[in-house]
């Protein structure tokens, strides 16, 4: 028979158990993920581009979503890093307005319940609505790519867990991107990159419209950022084209969009140079054909001069657009 002192302490007990067990489910409720977990999908890319569908759950993406990639050659050393913010992986955070790239699945990279968005990795540069620590061209290769909805920014578990890793690639062999001659221009151009310009004489000066640039403007509307503004981004591609026909590539399966692109131009002086604007509405399927030529996507584009230099992951090209 138990005595007084033995019956206290067994329901002590019991009590405690089941104080634990709540506190276990409250403690299991409170840091338990927000959101679904979204998914990639890679649908197409170029030389320096991999088009991705993300997928959101269905709890959708309200505050956006971040896409994290490393080289695949760096994930099957070190797997991904802990820390979202560790530069052997970039990342960018999607939680704005695109105006580029647009499928019309979408209008925003908030996504709602089961909603799908294209992206572009490697043509971000001129992208609204986005922040990351890698923007530009994606040097070719396979990467390891990843993406999870963001959270609120004030609970730490209000966004979602991040996905299986996907395996995505470049399209097969680089040609002569818009960072190809970012890269291989006057030091005006790329002040961190070996100063050997190999931009052939014959373009130079460049007509874009109706006005004529020097190398040293085309690199001031290189490094120009979009920032929502069509004719900045039109002429990004424009430029890479026309400097592409001057290396010897085949223009004809896009002369007629190179001279569509000229007369929206017309006599509008592009951004440094001049304050021309144009909405990204309605210069985005010229700029879109393009950049894809440019990116190989459609047939005619020839090697280029030399070979392109590999940019690092930790250079920043631009922090909110």
């Amino acid at each position: 028979m138990l005595s007084h002192y033995q019956v206290i302490p067994q329901r002590m007990g019991r009590s405690m158990i089941a104080v634990g067990m709540l506190l276990t489910a409250l403690a299991t409720s409170a840091f338990a993920q927000a959101l679904d977990t979204p998914s990639i999908t890679q649908t197409g890319g170029g030389f320096f581009r991999i088009d991705i569908d993300v997928h959101a759950g269905a709890s959708g993406a309200p505050h956006g979503f971040v896409v994290q990639w490393m080289t695949k050659s760096n994930y099957d050393v070190f797997g991904f890093p802990a820390d979202e913010y560790d530069p052997r992986a970039a990342y960018c955070d999607f939680i704005g307005t695109p105006t580029l790239n647009t499928d019309g699945r979408s209008a925003s990279y908030l996504l709602d319940p089961n909603g799908v968005i294209g992206v572009q990795m490697g043509d971000l540069f001129d992208e609204t609505g986005v922040n990351g620590s890698y923007l530009d061209q994606m040097p070719p290769g396979y990467y390891a790519v990843r993406v999870w909805a963001e959270g609120d920014g004030v609970d730490p578990n209000s966004g979602s867990l991040a996905s299986s890793v996907v395996f995505v690639s470049t399209l097969g062999k680089p040609e002569c991107t818009q960072g190809f001659w970012k890269t291989h221009g006057s030091g005006a151009c790329d002040v961190a990159a070996p100063h050997v310009d190999v931009w052939p004489p014959s373009c130079l000066p460049m007509t874009l419209g109706t006005v004529s640039y020097t190398e040293a403007e085309l690199c001031a509307i290189y490094n120009t950022p979009a920032n929502g503004n069509g004719l900045i981004s039109l002429a990004h591609q424009l430029i890479t084209a026309k400097l592409n026909g001057c290396n010897g590539s085949d223009l004809t399966p896009i002369a007629g969009t190179i001279a569509a692109a000229d007369a929206q131009i017309g006599g509008l002086v592009i951004p440094p140079v001049g304050g021309g604007f144009l909405s990204p509405g309605s210069t985005s399927a010229n700029t879109q054909t393009l950049d894809d030529y440019n990116n190989g996507i459609i047939p005619g584009v020839v090697a280029c001069a030399t070979p392109t230099r590999h940019t690092t992951w930790g250079r920043v090209k631009a922090l909110y657009h």
